[in-house]
């Protein structure tokens, strides 16, 4: 099984590409299909990255912010810095009071754009990673409920299942657009998608 998945990796166009422009993961190429899309990311932009690590997702953040905007990544595993001055990280659970009490003291403010490409330990069961992933995006609009400036924007993945239609429409009124995506980058055969709110209303 780990011998396939490393034959596919690469045999993978993202993954080559990745490698050939140095971009820490495949993931990158995500971030900028959808960015290029919906202009969630803007020069000047104040960004938190839950769930960063390897740091795909910062380093297009912090093309996108350029000098002017701020990085601050957060996640559980150990993360290579960038070496722009621009770029913050946290180590540690951004679902626990002590983190998002980090969070606040760091940002200095609001963000406005909070991103998550962050996944629960999977477990092949559908239901199950599924649930998973719905408490871990509960979790993630919690924070941005709290870190986000008005007229903000959201990108964060979830895994495809009954619930997500029910956190959908709880959450759809607080964004002037909240819908599902998916970009060409992310793998076919994968039941992630993306909820992307533009405008956060407060």
């Amino acid at each position: 099984m780990g011998s396939r998945w490393q034959v596919e990796k690469k045999r993978d166009p993202y993954y080559k590409r990745a490698k050939n422009e140095d971009y820490r993961s495949r993931a990158s190429y995500k971030l900028l299909q959808l960015n290029k899309k919906f202009k969630i990311i803007k020069k000047g932009n104040k960004v938190l990255d839950l769930g960063a690590a390897p740091g795909g997702w910062s380093q297009v953040a912090l093309e996108r912010v350029e000098e002017d905007g701020m990085i601050l990544a957060v996640d559980l595993q150990r993360m290579k810095p960038f070496t722009e001055e621009n770029f913050h990280s946290i180590r540690g659970d951004f679902t626990t009071p002590e983190i998002q009490e980090a969070i606040s003291s760091k940002l200095e403010g609001k963000a406005n754009a909070i991103i998550s490409d962050a996944s629960p330990s999977l477990t092949g069961i559908k239901n199950l990673d599924h649930l998973k992933s719905m408490d871990l995006f509960e979790n993630v609009m919690d924070i941005c409920y709290n870190h986000l400036a008005v007229n903000g924007n959201i990108l964060i993945k979830f895994f495809q299942g009954e619930k997500a239609q029910e956190l959908i429409k709880a959450n759809k009124k607080k964004f002037r657009t909240f819908k599902t995506t998916k970009p060409a980058s992310s793998r076919k055969k994968s039941s992630e998608m993306y909820l992307l709110g533009l405008g956060y209303k407060l």
